[in-house]
């Protein structure tokens, strides 16, 4: 989720697109015959209850009824928990690896691997992810406008979008889909945007906000209803990404007119805000050498590097300079973010064109060309194509190596150290390829462990995704958004908060459910078993309500007063949720049907 709204930056989509590189990774479940694939977001059925049970068995929920002795038996045995994809089957080894008095140290482990995974979904997504995307805008040569509601919305809310389409591949585990979007959009527009009013009180961009929202509104409206009619087809899927292409469209039409308003002086000129400052510490690519900053440091004398020179420096995720002047907390961060940077490093090129070089680094570069190829094909569908074996003889993944190696050594004599090659902007396309595959096995990996912590805890998908995933996906955003607010910019952080959920939603959904379908497969079923359902619709859908009416009612003069009111408002959705989770809190009737507690959420009875 990012600054889809403001228009800013220049972050670009080229030829391979985003559908061509999540179809490559879906994950297609359920009967694919004529029977519309049914998605449950309730995530899980009781046995003899009234929802369906996908006809496999006892659901996996019920392991922990069995004595323990019996756990492993169980998981091995039910069709239903055996987990789609992923290189790490979770629930295996936490009911079989570990004993049963080990069940605490279990997950303490995997509550750990799931923090690192947000870790790497946002080295990935920021310092690999989104400067290929701006590489591919420049070479597009694309306007900052139409870039920035397009591809900076899709390179920010990345990690959003993957998770939701790999939760939706699976009909177990699409409540956490719909959980993490309508949780994300709940708690940016709520405690994001109140957190920005508070930090920075600020008169917010009139015509910017109420079209966001107004798109957004009619976006989580066209969700209740496919909801409510529990059910999406083709058209409707397309209508999800025709909406999206018909809100750019707006986009870049009024600032179109407001520009020419501009300029034939009709249009009152907005609120000041100063240029944004740039950081060369924070903003360096991760593609360069750390110990590049600016004219201070660079030599007198101009000198020619060694290839292992450039090499190594390019290598290194640390920076002696800076690593003496962050703080302990840095430091420690950093610390656990180096492995990751360094698989990245060595598996994804870079290419910045803000710099002279274009970032061009001969050796590492010609590498690129041997192992980006080989962590897409071993990274999709869980490395399973590329360890298949042509004609039974030859793997995929040694002819990748061979052809690699061959072009990584035409290229590297072919070219020097100095001068980026004129087919330069071709590794953008692959650095956005591999990083792109990296995320996606990633969000494999957080669905699959967050099914289990549900299995483990007896947790409905639905609240898993509105609270960790939709924190989890959430958080960076967060961060950003208060800093920028902090710094001076919050009509751009708050302009943010609206614009890029609108991808997050519309993508999200409609790309999700149309990589289910086939050619004989039209309809995905959505089966809202869970209350919770109900309950995110309901709170996303008021909280817009508010923010459009209070908001004009302000003047746009935003305040203490709205930030603690959103605040306030999260709070109380979150403790409506959990207590209707936990069965504190029960509803004999909605919509003349009666919900009672199952395992994974509250199911509809006669």
């Amino acid at each position: 989720m990012g600054q889809g709204a403001t228009g800013q930056g220049a972050v670009g989509q080229g030829a391979v697109g985003p559908t061509g590189a999540l179809g490559l990774a879906r994950v297609l479940a359920g009967d694919m015959g004529m029977t519309p694939q049914l998605l449950d977001l309730g995530c899980t059925v009781p046995p003899g209850g009234d929802a369906p049970s996908h006809g496999r068995g006892l659901d996996c929920w019920e392991v922990r009824n069995h004595n323990s002795s019996e756990w492993c038996h169980f998981i091995r045995s039910n069709p239903d928990c055996q987990l789609e994809g992923g290189f790490l089957d979770y629930l295996q080894g936490v009911f079989c690896v570990f004993p049963p008095q080990l069940l605490p140290l279990a997950v303490t482990l995997y509550a750990f691997w799931l923090l690192y995974l947000f870790i790497i979904l946002g080295v990935t997504a920021e310092k690999f992810f989104c400067p290929n995307l701006s590489a591919i805008s420049t070479n597009l040569k694309l306007s900052h406008n139409v870039a920035g509601v397009t591809f900076l919305a899709f390179g920010n809310g990345a990690p959003d979008v993957f998770s939701a389409v790999v939760a939706f591949s699976n009909p177990r585990t699409a409540g956490l889909a719909i959980g993490a979007v309508f949780g994300a959009g709940v708690f940016v527009t709520t405690v994001v945007a109140g957190g920005i009013a508070l930090v920075k009180p600020f008169t917010a961009a009139s015509r910017p906000f109420l079209r966001d929202v107004i798109f957004y509104m009619v976006a989580v409206f066209l969700t209740f209803m496919v909801l409510y009619f529990g059910r999406i087809t083709l058209g409707e899927a397309l209508g999800y990404l025709g909406l999206y292409i018909f809100y750019v469209f707006a986009v870049v039409l009024c600032t179109w007119i407001h520009q020419r308003q501009r300029r034939e002086g009709l249009a009152p000129p907005r609120p000041w805000e100063p240029e944004m400052a740039t950081d060369t510490e924070e903003g360096e690519s991760s593609g360069t050498n750390s110990g590049d900053y600016g004219e201070e440091y660079r030599p007198l004398l101009p000198s020619q590097e060694t290839s292992l020179h450039i090499l190594t420096s390019a290598l290194s995720p640390l920076d002696c300079r800076k690593w003496r002047r962050k703080p302990w907390y840095w430091r420690l961060f950093k610390v656990f973010k180096v492995p990751v940077e360094l698989v990245l490093l060595l598996t994804v090129p870079v290419v910045d064109p803000d710099k002279d070089d274009l970032n061009w680094k001969r050796p590492l570069n010609c590498l690129h060309i041997l192992t980006s190829p080989l962590v897409c094909i071993l990274t999709l569908k869980s490395g399973s194509y590329g360890l298949y074996q042509i004609q039974g003889i030859f793997p995929v993944w040694a002819l990748v190596t061979l052809v690699g190696s061959v072009l990584a050594i035409a290229i590297f004599f072919t070219t020097s150290n100095e001068e980026p090659p004129k087919y330069h902007c071709v590794f953008a396309f692959l650095g956005f390829l591999a990083s792109a595959m990296w995320i996606n096995a990633a969000a494999t990996e957080l669905v699959n462990i967050l099914r289990t912590l549900g299995v483990i805890f007896q947790l409905s998908n639905t609240v898993l995704g509105l609270t960790l995933l939709a924190w989890g996906n959430s958080i960076g955003d967060t961060f950003s958004d208060l800093t920028m607010a902090r710094q001076g910019y919050p009509r751009m952080a708050f302009s943010a908060c609206f614009g890029g959920i609108i991808f997050n939603i519309l993508v999200g959904v409609g790309l999700g459910c149309l990589l289910q379908m086939t050619s004989t497969q039209l309809v995905v079923k959505l089966e809202p078993d869970s209350l919770l359902v109900w309950i995110l619709a309901g709170a996303l859908g008021l909280s817009l309500v508010f923010s459009f009416v209070s908001v004009p009612a302000q003047c746009f003069q935003l305040g203490k007063a709205y930030g603690i009111c959103l605040i306030l408002y999260y709070l109380a959705f979150l403790c409506l949720a959990l207590l209707t989770e936990f069965r504190i809190l029960l509803f004999s009737s909605l919509g003349g049907q009666s919900w009672r507690k199952g395992p994974g959420g509250f199911h509809t009875q006669g």
